[in-house]
């Protein structure tokens, strides 16, 4: 399985330390994203670990018309560019359109293709020609083989860095479950998996405000899970406080407490299954 190269120093997949890909679901204001990244450098380097932040600078799929959906494109990427020269770290954000490419890529060291998104061709093959690495989150109605269409799109216009995250599969109304199978699954396709814990944990139909909205008690064990899949990245939605966040405050975990607490148990795991070449 082939590395993926992020910016400048992260390099994601078989043989390298596991990266982290975490920050708030979507930006709110910028000294709070640079809180957030800065802290999370700080954990990440403490451990061994790679650290990618990620904060969305629009959420188009929010279930209310007046739902908070980011600063926009323009003043997002501004902010996530102050992240990326003053804390020194990679920077991730989702792309809806295809007219926002272009920018982002100027700006973005990780494009990201949304679930619900992972089967439009016209964006995913504007995404992969703007030749920066790509994370493509696995649609929850997709099984982990089926990604292979997305990847085939990505290289079809010579894109190779790409990543596949699972956010989990539907399981009936409402819930999404982690099939632990997916990341042996998709590695197959020549792609580093990256597990994102806190959407699978996302109770949908329900408000992200409303604490019923989510149950992140369970983010830790399906953390733990995909490591000692041999997943090469962990992405984890995180904020100071989560239940007074603008997104996803239902499911997100404390960066405070719970963060630091999930890195020290997935570590002895990443280290194993790395020193087992199975990571």
């Amino acid at each position: 399985m082939e590395q993926v190269r992020v910016g400048d120093d992260v390099s994601i997949g078989h043989g390298r330390p596991l990266a982290l890909i975490a920050g708030p679901c979507v930006l709110e204001d910028v000294e709070l994203a640079l809180r957030i990244a800065e802290t999370l450098r700080r954990e990440t380097a403490k451990r061994g670990f790679q650290y990618v932040f990620k904060s969305s600078y629009e959420k188009d799929n929010r279930g209310k018309p007046t739902g908070y959906g980011g600063p926009g494109l323009e003043k997002g990427l501004e902010h996530l560019a102050r992240v990326r020269r003053e804390i020194g770290v990679p920077v991730l954000s989702d792309v809806h359109r295809e007219t926002d490419v272009d920018a982002a890529a100027e700006v973005l060291d990780v494009l990201q293709i949304p679930a619900y998104l992972c089967q439009q061709t016209s964006l995913v093959l504007k995404v992969g020609a703007a030749r920066k690495a790509v994370n493509v989150k696995k649609g929850q109605f997709l099984a982990p083989e089926d990604m292979k269409s997305a990847v085939e799109k990505l290289r079809h216009v010579g894109n190779d860095r790409v990543l596949l995250t699972d956010r989990g599969t539907c399981f009936g109304y409402h819930r999404l479950v982690f099939d632990v199978r997916s990341v042996q699954i998709m590695k197959r396709l020549g792609c580093p998996v990256v597990v994102d814990p806190t959407h699978i944990v996302r109770i949908y139909g329900r408000p992200s405000s409303d604490p019923s909205g989510g149950e992140p008690e369970y983010v830790h064990t399906i953390a733990r899970a995909g490591v000692a899949a041999g997943a090469s990245a962990l992405f984890i939605e995180t904020h100071p406080e989560p239940l007074a966040a603008a997104c996803d405050a239902a499911s997100m975990i404390r960066l405070g407490d719970q963060l630091p607490l999930l890195l020290d148990q997935v570590r002895p795991l990443a280290e194993a299954v790395r020193e087992q070449g199975l990571a």
